[in-house]
């Protein structure tokens, strides 16, 4: 389970794989490890126990989330069905409590999935991905490239009951490199273009990134995530892994 919580000065990130041992699940809940996620039909549910990486400190507490709306469709991300991307809950409100006392809070959230047949390196080279909260809904841009074939881009819209619409797809702009030269680029309206706020995930293969930009007139707040599967693929990319994702695997 990947908990980062980004506060100013105190970021914090923890994602430990575990073994199969490890791992238990129902139609409505799943365990990895001492954490799971639990969902009762209104809200889903988050018990979190992890400890953060590369310096273990332990990190215990509750997320609910809430969708305001259900989005039934899923979408492919490539021409063979082989990967698939839905947005669960395009708008939600999201409860945050942790035991250190020092973070609880209350907002809006956004919950999506992504599942396939193959490891996502096998059929894609990179991506870019945004979501923003609008007066009209819940915008998200997604342009996909893959291995194979011509790029793919799903520019949406869901309204308040959740369901999507095509949308003109707004011209990209560039966005400033990170320390590690990942490129990143985010659409938006000429004379309206997202701006930089935060970096607050700068890898060798990834970043994610806080932006504000103009939607529907109107100022908005973007999470924008910019993916490089081909750096993913290098074997001294692979050998950084362990320091952020360390490995514990039990036998039952």
């Amino acid at each position: 389970m990947n908990v980062a919580l980004y506060r100013a000065g105190r970021d914090r990130w923890a994602m430990t794989e575990r073994g199969r041992g490890d791992l238990s699940r129902s139609q409505s809940s799943l365990a990895i490890g001492p954490s799971s996620v639990q969902w009762d039909g209104d809200a889903l549910r988050l018990e979190i126990d992890e400890w953060t990486a590369p310096l273990p400190t332990r990190m215990r507490g509750t997320v609910t989330l809430r969708p305001e709306a259900i989005n039934e469709h899923a979408f492919a991300l490539d021409a063979d069905g082989k990967h698939y991307w839905r947005p669960i809950a395009p708008r939600a409100r999201i409860d945050v409590r942790f035991n250190d006392g020092a973070l609880a809070w209350s907002g809006d959230a956004y919950l999506d999935s992504n599942w396939g047949d193959e490891p996502l390196e096998r059929g894609f080279r990179s991506w870019h991905w945004s979501r923003a909260h609008t007066r009209n809904g819940t915008q998200v841009y997604y342009d996909v490239r893959p291995r194979e074939g011509a790029d793919r881009s799903l520019v949406l819209v869901f309204d308040a009951s959740g369901a999507p619409s095509a949308i003109e797809a707004p011209p990209y702009s560039s966005l400033p490199s990170t320390f590690w030269r990942v490129p990143r680029v985010a659409r938006g309206n000429p004379g309206a273009e997202p701006r930089l706020v935060r970096t607050l995930e700068d890898a060798p293969f990834y970043a994610r990134s806080q932006l504000i930009g103009e939607i529907d007139g109107a100022p908005a707040d973007i999470m924008h995530e910019s993916l490089s599967l081909d750096r993913f693929r290098m074997p001294i990319v692979r050998a950084m892994l362990p320091f952020r994702m360390p490995r514990i695997v039990q036998r039952r």
